[in-house]
């Protein structure tokens, strides 16, 4: 699997930007079957950081209704990575 096809995008929320800036932690939107050590991989080649944990979770998707029609929000994998203290992403 490509790097790019790994790491689909960067969650910028509240609580991200709160963990970037207290514990160095930066959260992204992966592949479904991307696994800790590609993730760690992906990470270190495009950004040149060092990292020092990974943590995963997968996000199930939510029903959402459309006047009678009902579907739901599709599932996604969710990947919390922890920097060494000597680099940071400037993307966030």
């Amino acid at each position: 699997m490509d790097d790019y096809n790994i790491i689909i995008k960067p969650l910028v929320t509240e609580q991200g930007m709160h963990f970037a800036n207290t514990k160095n932690a930066y959260s992204f939107e992966v592949a479904k079957k991307a696994n800790k050590v590609q993730i760690r991989g992906a990470i270190e080649r495009l950004y040149n950081v060092k990292v020092t944990d990974v943590r995963t979770a997968n996000v199930k998707g939510k029903p959402r209704r459309r006047g009678r029609s009902t579907g739901m929000t599709k599932s996604w994998k969710k990947a919390v990575v922890v920097l060494h203290e000597d680099y940071h992403i400037d993307l966030f």
